[in-house]
């Protein structure tokens, strides 16, 4: 088990999309060792789109299958990279 997978998600459309992609990380809760938001964020603004990156730990097909939950959520692109 490597704990050297990248994962990027982008996220459209945060507030209607949120909730799910939530229920798809926690339910992956113990396969996530990091997890960054990135958004534009200001004085009285803050974007409703914005990217997350999260390093994850377990095996090849267990990264494929997160991913895949993952692009399959209305607003949702990610990627992986295996630096394994």
């Amino acid at each position: 088990m490597g704990c050297f997978y990248v994962i990027g998600i982008r996220v459209s459309h945060r507030n209607a999309n949120a909730p799910k992609l939530q229920e798809v990380l926690t339910k992956n809760g113990c396969q996530i060792k990091l997890r960054v938001g990135l958004h534009d964020a200001g004085e009285g603004y803050c974007s409703d789109d914005g990217v997350i990156l999260l390093q994850t730990c377990g095996e090849k097909e267990q990264m494929e299958e997160l991913v895949a939950q993952l692009n399959a959520l209305d607003g949702i692109q990610a990627k992986c990279m295996d630096l394994n």
